[in-house]
């Protein structure tokens, strides 16, 4: 169907949208009604070049063939299949195909349908782990301030952004957090891994011995923090909580949601960094953002100490009804062979200097007080209008839109996370818009 064909809502009053200023966005409609590639058009015709990948999701770019392909076969051919006590080839297949990517010694995959529940079914393994062998009293779960980890009661009990947080009432007992490294005195301007704040992982030790270390289960962490406006482990630091973790016994989660499948320039930034975690939660680049999906891996001795009793009996009572979904692992496969075709989970590795150099071409334009980047993930932050937070970069996402480019904002940080196709010259586009965005705010 051509794109001035497809039908356009008449009202847009019943959906009740996401993270979204609802009455800003229905009063001035930003609508997308097709995409490939690196664009995206919207329903007045002009094409935009998508900066984020979506949400950090849309890794192997919009309507790639083999997915397409894949997701049509498979809904014609087996469109649901029970994901208890049954199932079908190509869940099967595909973690095979997933573990083969994972740090040694994880060779297990558990299906959700989006990172929230990567992350619950992560926080509840952990414990129900210590519980199989015998240690019931470690049910403490550890956490970062400024960490996204969804918006599940449990994502949002060990996450740290207050906004996600305040409104929901007391949440998960038994939870506390780390300090975040976001530190601009010391570190504004780093390019890559920043040299200070390694230090701040012990901060864990701290909280340890306020909680006795017998009755904490977990310490979870985004490997580089995304939504909060890309915040990047100083140089050692994620080294240092691997060795802490196993000081004490606790189960040390990569949230790696948006950081797998290529992000960093390596299948997880577990392989980046070069500390391996006993769980990594998945989803978004799993399936390209083309239907919900989300993986969960876990380290052999996590998944063998549930293997006892009889073999009748179910090991784990966990699970999803849409968990392994026929549709949505046809199109991680594709996804899979997309990204090994076009060599896309390194391809950002390749990019990321020239990536870099672009993104820090903007230090001197107004009001940029800090710029971040890793892999093919950059961040600009913005010193804040007085008296209103976030308007500055709200006012950036809005002109960028107009000139035909998607960034994402969160608080007053502009986050970039092209998808892994993007070329040399689109780069300077993207990054040549936003300077001219932030010479107009």
């Amino acid at each position: 169907m051509p794109d001035s064909a497809i039908p356009q809502p008449n009202d847009l009053r019943a959906f009740w949208m996401p993270f979204t200023a609802n009455r800003q966005f229905k009063s001035n409609p930003r609508m997308m009604v097709s995409a490939r590639d690196m664009h995206y058009t919207t329903a007045d015709g002009r094409q935009i070049l998508d900066g984020t990948a979506g949400l950090w999701c849309v890794n192997a770019g919009h309507a790639r063939p083999k997915i397409v392909q894949a997701v049509q076969d498979q809904v014609a051919q087996l469109d649901y299949a029970p994901a208890f006590q049954m199932g079908h080839p190509k869940a099967f297949e595909l973690a095979n195909r997933l573990v083969d990517l994972t740090p040694d010694g994880m060779n297990y995959c558990f299906y959700t349908n989006s990172g929230s529940e990567s992350v619950e079914t992560a926080l509840k393994m952990a414990i129900a782990y210590h519980r199989v062998r015998g240690e019931g009293s470690r049910t403490r779960l550890i956490g970062r301030e400024r960490g996204y980890h969804g918006v599940n009661f449990g994502g949002i009990s060990v996450g740290g952004i207050v906004a996600n947080r305040k409104m929901f009432g007391t949440l998960l007992s038994g939870v506390d957090h780390m300090p975040h490294t976001h530190d601009l005195a010391r570190n504004a301007f780093t390019r890559g891994e920043p040299e200070h704040g390694a230090e701040l992982a012990d901060e864990l030790e701290r909280i340890a011995t306020l909680h006795d270390p017998s009755t904490i289960a977990a310490v979870i962490v985004e490997p580089v923090a995304g939504s909060t406006g890309v915040l990047i482990p100083p140089k050692g630091y994620l080294k240092r909580l691997r060795e802490i973790c196993d000081k004490h016994g606790f189960l040390l989660i990569f949230d790696e949601v948006i950081t797998g499948f290529g992000r960093l320039g390596t299948p997880f930034a577990a392989d980046y960094f070069d500390v391996t975690p006993d769980i990594i939660t998945t989803a978004k680049g799993l399936t390209s953002g083309v239907i919900p999906m989300g993986a969960v891996f876990v380290r052999d001795e996590i998944h063998d100490a549930f293997m006892n009793g009889p073999e009748e009996l179910i090991e784990f009572f966990h699970g999803y009804t849409y968990s392994g979904n026929p549709v949505a692992a046809a199109a991680a496969l594709g996804t899979l062979d997309t990204y090994e075709d076009e060599g896309l989970l390194t391809r950002g590795a390749d990019l990321a200097q020239y990536w870099e150099d672009s993104l820090h071409s903007l230090a001197d334009h107004p009001y940029v007080i800090d710029i971040r980047n890793i892999g093919l993930i950059g961040a600009i932050e913005l010193q804040p209008i007085e008296g209103a937070p976030t308007k500055r970069a709200f006012s950036a996402f809005l002109k960028a839109f107009e000139k035909g480019f998607l960034i994402r904002t969160t608080g007053d940080i502009i986050a970039l996370s092209p998808p892994l196709i993007i070329t040399k010259q689109q780069i300077d586009e993207l990054i040549g818009a936003v300077g001219e965005v932030l010479k107009s705010i």
